[in-house]
C-alpha cells in the first residue's frame, strides 16, 4: 500500500495503467508544444509538433515529420521511451489480470484435486501398512 495525497492507496493493475496513461498523455502533449520551440526549422506549427508526438509515442513513426536538431532528437528519444513504457505497462497489466483470473478459477478446483490425491495416497498407505502388519514375518 502506498500513501498518496494523504490517503492509503493500493497500486492495482488498473491504477498502474491510469498513471502511465496520464504520464504518457502529458509527455505527448508537452512534446508536441516543445518540438515547435526546440526544432522550429522542421516544425513550423504546433499542429506539426502534435502530429509528430502522437505518431512517435504510438511507435508508428511515419517519418513524414522528423526532428533534425540535437534538442529535437533528445525530445524524440524521451517520447519514444515513454511510448515503449506505456505499451509495456499496458501489456503487463492485461497479462496480470488474465493470470489472476485463471489463478482464481483454478485455485479452488486445483486445491480440491490436490486434497483428493493426498486423501487417495493416505488410503493407499494405510492399506499397505495393514498388509505389512498382517503378512507373516520371515
Amino acid at each position: 500500500m502506498r500513501r498518496v495525497l494523504g490517503r492509503d492507496v493500493d497500486l492495482t493493475a488498473r491504477r498502474a495503467v491510469l498513471i502511465i496513461a496520464s504520464v504518457t498523455t502529458l509527455v505527448t502533449v508537452a512534446a508536441g508544444f516543445l518540438m515547435r520551440e526546440v526544432d522550429s526549422k522542421d516544425f513550423s506549427t504546433i499542429g506539426q509538433g502534435m502530429w509528430w508526438a502522437v505518431q512517435t509515442v504510438t511507435t508508428v513513426g511515419y517519418g513524414d515529420e522528423v526532428p533534425t536538431s540535437t534538442g529535437g532528437r533528445l525530445l524524440a528519444a524521451l517520447v519514444m521511451l515513454t511510448g515503449i513504457g506505456f505499451i509495456t505497462v499496458v501489456t503487463a497489466s492485461v497479462t496480470a489480470v488474465f493470470v489472476e483470473a485463471a489463478r482464481r478459477r483454478m485455485g479452488h478446483a486445483g486445491q480440491q484435486a490436490t486434497l483428493d490425491k493426498l486423501e487417495d495416497l493416505a488410503e493407499r498407505l494405510e492399506r499397505i501398512e495393514n498388509r505389512l502388519q498382517q503378512s507373516p514375518r520371515s
